[in-house]
């Protein structure tokens, strides 16, 4: 039976639901692309890996398919799914889009201890960029954003960001890994913006927000070219590029 290997695979606490844990593991395990774009994920052999049955992998599958981090063909096997720039900047649109509308109330209703928050997790960032740790640096990232999200009350703005940056989340994960400055720059950026919501000044902080959102147009291009083998397209319709005007 073919199996995944991995040099530390999780192991399973049967206080905890078991899809749960298998999910993250194999989102983290996709999203730092230690399981690559098109591989196949064999269900009886993670099954049989984690000593347990088909149900939770099924389950965990199911909740990757939903974020499209994984297609199941029929006949032929579940795999990782390849990225698609049409999809990544359709999300990069719609995140944008959502995420100015936070920070302009957050930037009006902000609090003390929701500054103090986010000045943690940029702390934290600090760590995850000195250790090098692309994966927990993103995650950090996503609690940064999630945080703002959350303070707006509007539970369902915060599950669509979740559910639209799954499309993105490889390709940064490529960028912090291949790409020289990108840690520093997510930082600076993440700064700036708390400085600007703390001083009350929404116009500022949705710049260097638009700005930070947008480094993704920067990289996909290179990320393109480096692994033509990760992308299911490679042209794009003229329309989605004039929605996505690739930043000065």
């Amino acid at each position: 039976m073919t199996k995944l290997i991995f040099p530390e695979p999780i192991k399973i606490d049967y206080d905890k639901p078991t899809s749960e844990q298998i999910f993250q593991f194999l989102k983290d395990n996709i999203v730092s692309m230690k399981i690559l774009p098109g591989q196949k994920i064999p269900e009886n052999g993670l099954a049989e890996q984690f000593g347990i049955s088909r149900t939770p992998v099924r389950e965990a599958i199911a909740k990757l398919v939903d974020l499209g981090l994984v297609v199941v063909r029929p006949q032929r096997g579940t795999f990782v799914s390849k990225l698609s720039i049409t999809k990544i900047l359709e999300a990069r649109f719609i995140r944008e889009a959502l995420e100015v509308a936070i920070i302009t109330h957050v930037t009006i209703f902000q609090t003390p201890e929701l500054i103090a928050e986010c000045e943690a997790i940029i702390v934290q960032q600090e760590q995850a960029a000195k250790e090098n740790d692309a994966l927990s640096f993103q995650y950090l990232d996503d609690a940064f954003h999630q945080k703002l999200a959350d303070f707006s009350h509007f539970y369902r703005i915060s599950t669509l960001i979740q559910h639209e940056k799954a499309h993105i989340d490889r390709v940064r994960n490529l960028s912090l890994q291949e790409l020289e400055g990108h840690y520093e720059k997510a930082l600076k950026q993440h700064r700036i913006i708390i400085q600007h919501i703390k001083m009350g000044n929404s116009k500022q902080a949705i710049m260097t927000l638009t700005t930070h959102l947008q480094e993704i147009l920067k990289v996909l291009d290179s990320m393109q070219k480096m692994h033509p083998e990760y992308f299911e397209d490679h042209e794009l319709d003229p329309l989605i590029k004039q929605t996505n005007p690739i930043p000065n």
